[in-house]
């Protein structure tokens, strides 16, 4: 994973929520985790990751999304098995480190 990708998955994750997160940031990292992303009606965009279904919103003024679309997808991604802490995991395994 890289840096610019553990980054938006971390402020995704951190408390309290960012409110300084942008949608393009959040659309790229989606990608990087193998996510499907199709778009949806109006403002929002069907969403599978590892098998599992939701939906985001794209921000309708300006580019930061909000905190509560924020938490959303905290919760979506934790459920869908896409946690800064599993990602860390293997790169510790890949590397070899304990």
């Amino acid at each position: 994973m890289s840096h610019k990708h553990r980054n938006v998955l971390q402020a995704i994750f951190s408390d309290p929520i960012s409110a300084n997160l942008h949608w393009r940031e959040v659309e790229s990292l989606l990608h990087h985790l193998g996510a499907s992303i199709e778009p949806g009606h109006g403002a929002r965009f069907r969403v599978i990751l590892n098998r599992h279904e939701f939906t985001v919103h794209h921000p309708h003024h300006g580019s930061a999304m909000a905190r509560n679309d924020i938490k959303y997808l905290r919760e979506h991604l934790a459920v869908a098995g896409a946690t800064l802490s599993r990602y860390d995991e293997q790169d510790a395994a890949a590397s070899g480190k304990p």
